[in-house]
């Protein structure tokens, strides 16, 4: 049995540059049976902006889940991650790494700035629609997360 409420709406924040993948991101979450109230930022200042931690009009409140690509224009999704974990008021905030890249030297400096899971995007379109599906599915329904109880 499902812990999430149908009826609820899930705010999400991708933080995706490539529309591509932002297209194929939003074809797998309307699959999920759950309200999803999903937010795009196409890059690391945006993003920033979107969560507040600028003066910009475009604030979106603070979100459940953060999906982050790591190779993105303006900033980084590394200093990106980093900003987030290091604010009291987003360190709480699952952030979901969602990248191309699989080199070690990411994947380590992702967990050693407090990111809570990192996933290669699969180069398969099945496997990167089931990667998507699980992940959400498992932050969603299964995980405890704030502001989800």
């Amino acid at each position: 049995m499902s812990r999430v409420d149908r009826e609820t709406s899930h705010k999400i924040l991708m933080v995706e540059d490539n529309p591509g993948d932002v297209r194929l991101i939003q074809e797998a979450l309307n699959e999920i049976p759950i309200i999803i109230e999903m937010s795009v930022a196409r890059d690391g200042q945006q993003a920033l902006d979107m969560l507040g931690f600028s003066d910009n009009s475009e604030e979106i409140g603070l979100p459940q889940i953060i999906l982050l690509d790591l190779n993105l224009p303006v900033r980084s999704g590394q200093e990106v991650l980093n900003i987030l974990k290091s604010d009291l008021r987003t360190r709480g905030i699952p952030v979901v790494i969602f990248s191309s890249s699989g080199a070690d030297q990411d994947i380590k400096q992702s967990y050693d700035n407090h990111a809570n899971c990192y996933i290669s995007k699969p180069v398969n379109l099945d496997d990167y629609l089931h990667v998507i599906r699980e992940s959400f599915d498992f932050w969603l329904n299964r995980a405890v997360i704030p502001g989800a109880i």
